[in-house]
């Protein structure tokens, strides 16, 4: 059956006009971060990890630079428990990092949750319980003042067990299922919870919003926010925290509208792992800031460790398409995004390296570990001249002559299109090579003279068949002289039409490259290169490749 009739929407409006944030234009800041890649991302793994797993993960968090961790739900199993213990026992929390816990609303599991957590420095004590309509009639089949009451007494006793344990603890309140509240049913458990707590300056707390399950629009989630950012009690005591969930895809545009809408804090996980569709993934939210200027406050900078370890400990997949740290998400097979990214970098370098304008490259990969070399330029059956040369410049040194890139691109293109596969680098210097340098299955050019007169006299060596023959002409210069022989030799036109060459290596040893292209009586080009110390042996090398295409 697929019948959308047995739906409805199932949020709520704000009572109150809430378009405030529409009037902002980015996220100018970072917000708080928290991950919970440990609670509720490790609650969604079909095998979560082991206590050895998640002191991995925990350390790769601190290195990534988060100062809020939530670590676990310490009542819901013993690994849960022992994981909070080790941490604080062996010393494992530094001095700027807070590590946060969850409980329900329910006695014996927030006394547990105290257990867990006695001699910690410091710890954020995240309570909840649901408040949606479907909750509340479906689940608990209890009233509005019965459901704020389990938030109030929850709330209490929050207060009441951190007072007796004389512990540095800060309080957080979700209202589960807050998409699924009416918004002024939400503002009133809220601010129930918040008058019981009294938060100060010194000490405030963290009320969460969370997206337990989306059911609207992004800028729905925003208006929300904001109206319970404005009506909240001692607002500037109060952190407004964001949890979204991501069951309609729109997770971290939920995130960015919410911030904007006055949102202070965001709980997510690296690479969106979670419940169903998982959270909100910290790292494509922190990198839209970043390809914005705005510092995330986070390190990315060697995304493939991140994934790497990330696939190990929770045996997930990242998507090749993942924003920022997919395998092809720099990738440009297309030939006009390969010729678009070429000429940015070209001209990045020749304009305003300090700023990164690249077209179809929204960051510079090399910010998160890429590199250009594998991740940027890819050769397939759809790429074009620029990408072809790209590569080849960018890994071998070599600047193909603009009038030499369709001839090369064609080929590369045939081989791939062939084989129906992708190209490396190196199989495109391979065919590069064997059709461009040393293509001699017609004659070959094995000594050369040259003698200064009127212009250029020369005297070309070739070998046909096994037989050795001398050719004379003259010329104006060197190559033009033997083009001449050659033309004269073979009967055919030899006119050169391109000439390039640079060096390969720095250095006095330095070997040096020769593009030449000649063209036969109909305007048709042929082309061949040359390496060799001697600039003159290279061009000559390289016009004996052309030559050799044409007599094909």
């Amino acid at each position: 059956m697929f019948d959308f009739r047995q739906y409805k929407r199932g949020y709520f409006m704000p009572p109150t006009q809430c378009n405030d944030w529409v009037t902002k234009e980015y996220v100018d800041k970072a917000p708080i971060w928290c991950s919970v890649d440990l609670r509720d991302g490790n609650q969604a793994l079909i095998e979560p990890m082991s206590l050895d797993e998640k002191l991995e993960f925990y350390k790769m968090l601190l290195d990534v630079g988060f100062k809020e961790i939530e670590i676990g739900f310490p009542a819901a199993s013993e690994t849960e428990y022992e994981f909070c213990r080790t941490l604080i026992e062996k010393d494992l929390i530094p001095d700027d990092v807070t590590i946060q816990v969850l409980t329900q609303a329910r006695p014996h599991i927030i006394k547990k949750t105290f257990e867990a957590v006695k001699g910690a420095k410091k710890a954020i004590i995240h309570v909840y319980n649901s408040t949606s309509l479907a909750q509340r009639e479906q689940v608990f089949k209890k009233s509005k003042e019965e459901i704020k009451q389990i938030a109030i007494d929850g709330a209490k006793l929050l207060k009441e067990l951190a007072l007796e344990d004389g512990g540095n603890y800060q309080f957080e309140y979700s209202p589960e299922s807050f998409t699924g509240t009416e918004p002024e049913y939400a503002l009133e458990v809220c601010n129930a919870v918040i008058d019981q707590w009294e938060p100060t300056s010194d000490n405030k707390c963290i009320i969460n919003l969370p997206v337990t399950v989306e059911m609207s629009l992004p800028h729905v989630y925003a208006s929300q926010v904001e109206y319970m950012c404005k009506n909240l009690h001692n607002r500037d005591n109060v952190i407004v925290s964001l949890h979204p969930h991501n069951d309609r895809g729109t997770g971290v545009a939920d995130s960015e509208l919410g911030l904007l809408a006055g949102a202070d804090r965001i709980e997510g996980t690296l690479f969106g792992n979670g419940e169903r569709t998982g959270n909100v993934d910290i790292i494509t939210l922190a990198m839209n800031m970043y390809s914005h200027g705005v510092d995330p406050k986070l390190d990315l900078s060697d995304m493939p460790r991140l994934s790497k370890t990330f696939e190990k400990l929770t045996q997930m997949t990242i998507d090749d398409r993942h924003p920022y740290c997919g395998k092809l998400v720099f990738a440009a097979f297309s030939g006009s995004h390969q010729d678009a990214i070429s000429k940015g970098m070209h001209y990045r370098i020749d304009n305003n390296p300090e700023l990164w304008t690249v077209p179809y490259l929204p960051i510079n990969p090399e910010d998160v570990g890429r590199t250009y070399d594998s991740d940027v330029i890819r050769i397939n059956s759809q790429s074009g001249k620029g990408g072809v040369a790209y590569v080849l410049e960018r890994n071998y040194g070599m600047i193909i002559p603009k009038a030499m890139r369709e001839d090369l691109g064609y080929a590369v293109k045939d081989v791939s299109d062939v084989a129906h596969k992708e190209l490396s680098a190196d199989e495109v210097l391979e065919i590069f090579e064997k059709r461009y340098k040393k293509y001699t299955p017609h004659f070959k050019i094995s000594e050369v003279h040259f003698k200064q007169t009127n212009g250029i006299d020369t005297e070309v060596t070739i070998e046909i068949d096994g037989k050795t023959e001398i050719i004379k002409a003259n010329g104006n210069g060197r190559l033009d002289a033997v083009s001449n022989a050659l033309a004269s030799k073979f009967n055919m036109a030899c006119n050169i039409t391109v000439y390039e060459e640079h060096a390969l290596r720095r250095g006095s040893s330095a070997s040096a490259i020769a593009y030449v292209g000649i063209e036969d009586d109909n305007n048709k080009g042929f082309f061949g290169i040359g390496i060799d110390h001697d600039i003159i042996r290279a061009s000559i090398d390289a016009l004996e490749s052309a030559m050799n295409r044409e007599l094909d």
